[in-house]
């Protein structure tokens, strides 16, 4: 990477809190076809924050070797871990697996997670508010998984949470964003607010639209994990990722209804000997 383009990845640097961040891409952890692969994907996904289920490790029976994987693939550019608390279906049991969290991992940061329906996966709204104003309350730096609806993330900031995460579409299914309408809405009304779209994305022209709709960011999975090469996609989401941001600072051109000359011609026509 040349000069130019260091000095400008740093001036479009974000934050969270009181932490800078230089990449746009937030990578999960689950569903890799080996530990070294997955190694290999956060490598070339240059990632610095980095999510890991706490049922899973839970389930593990206190094997850590999948952290310290994730710990060691991290330590070479400075990533975080992220914790999530998947699976959990009241803002009850979120909130004590977040506080689980925090102890595990050393860490206040939670992606905030409750789930409302088994089939679409779709955060309960009214439990999703109050886990967060609980955890807000105690300290926790939340990163709430939600849906589109304005109202909705309204409220979760009202509860203290610094940014939002909003669904492309159903966790997993690989849609895209099947209601830009209702993201770019968010994105009008909530100028200031670091939004980092969270679910359904399926292939890097699916995060490119998101950041070029203004978005800070995009958290993504399986859509890397279930290639047939993961590595080589977590780079191509990582380079659609970052074209998509230079799209948007560029200004992308309005869309027309209608037919626009790109060498328009007025007056007498050119007369060409």
């Amino acid at each position: 990477m040349s000069d130019v383009m260091n000095k400008g990845a740093a001036a479009d640097s974000w934050m969270v809190g009181d932490v800078t961040l230089a990449s746009r891409f937030l990578l999960g952890t689950a569903g890799y076809p080996s530990p070294q692969v997955l190694a290999d994907a956060i490598a070339a996904s240059g990632a610095q924050i980095v999510t890991v289920g706490l049922k899973r490790q839970l389930a593990a029976a206190g094997d850590n070797s999948f952290v310290e994987i994730i710990r060691a693939a991290m330590a070479t550019h400075g990533a975080r871990l992220l914790p999530n608390t998947a699976g959990c279906t009241t803002a009850r049991e979120a909130v004590q697996l977040a506080h689980m969290a925090r102890e595990l991992y050393d860490t206040p940061w939670i992606k905030l997670e409750v789930v409302g329906d088994e089939y679409t996966l779709q955060p309960d709204p009214v439990e999703l508010v109050e886990a967060a104003r609980q955890l807000a309350r105690d300290g926790f730096t939340v990163f709430p998984y939600c849906t589109d609806d304005l109202v909705t993330c309204k409220r979760l900031l009202d509860a203290g949470c610094p940014l939002l995460m909003p669904w492309g579409a159903p966790i997993g299914s690989g849609q895209g964003l099947v209601n830009p309408f209702a993201l770019r809405l968010l994105r009008e009304r909530l100028p200031d607010v670091p939004l980092i779209i969270d679910a359904g994305i399926g292939a890097p022209s699916h995060a490119a639209q998101a950041m070029e709709m203004g978005y800070d960011a995009v958290l993504l999975n399986s859509a890397v994990s279930q290639a047939s090469d993961p590595v080589r996609m977590a780079e191509a989401f990582r380079q659609a990722i970052e074209a998509g941001r230079t799209a948007y600072r560029a200004g992308v051109m309005a869309k027309q209804d209608f037919a626009v000359a790109t060498t328009p011609v007025t007056g007498n026509p050119f007369l060409i000997n």
